[in-house]
């Protein structure tokens, strides 16, 4: 029996585990400072979450030089990309304040989930969800497919409660 509960998963990557965050306080489209590595002390969002490998890109920050070998369709040569940074080296930007604080979660009365800032010198105040999780990155479809039920058949009535007909015998 375990004392603790679980927090993170384990994964081996050859001869060494790497613990997983299962819990994601940073998401893709936050404001993020950047508390530790070449550009300390600098701001962005987040372009992009590599959960298997915890860490984040953020936008224009820690670029590094990468040299490309020519191939059929592209050209060679030495170009600037954005290095992946762990999650610990980031933190999320307060809104009201601007200064970087911890994020935690709460609970409003009507039971919708917020992340809130939290720390020394934060807020308190409710951090948004970015825009950008909002768009759907495949549009839902408009027609029917062929395995999309009718709508005749989805509004159908097939039992009644009062008589108890269209119950199956058992």
């Amino acid at each position: 029996m375990r004392k603790f509960p679980l927090i993170c998963r384990i994964e081996w990557v050859g001869r060494q585990h790497k613990k997983l965050i299962h819990h994601w306080k940073v998401l893709r489209g936050d404001n993020v400072m950047i508390i530790r590595g070449k550009d300390r002390g600098e701001t962005g969002t987040v372009k992009r979450v590599i959960r298997s490998q915890n860490r984040v890109i953020v936008e224009g920050k820690n670029l590094v030089k990468k040299h490309i070998k020519q191939g059929q369709g592209h050209e060679g040569g030495i170009f600037s990309v954005e290095a992946p940074l762990h999650v610990s080296n980031v933190q999320v930007l307060d809104p009201v304040t601007g200064k970087p604080c911890k994020v935690g979660v709460k609970y409003l009365e009507d039971g919708t989930k917020v992340r809130v800032s939290r720390g020394i010198g934060a807020s308190g105040s409710i951090i948004p969800r970015p825009e950008i999780l909002k768009i759907r990155s495949t549009p839902r479809p408009t027609t029917l497919g062929p395995k999309d039920t009718p709508m005749e058949f989805v509004l159908e009535k097939t039992y009644d409660a009062k008589t108890g007909m269209g119950m199956p015998d058992l």
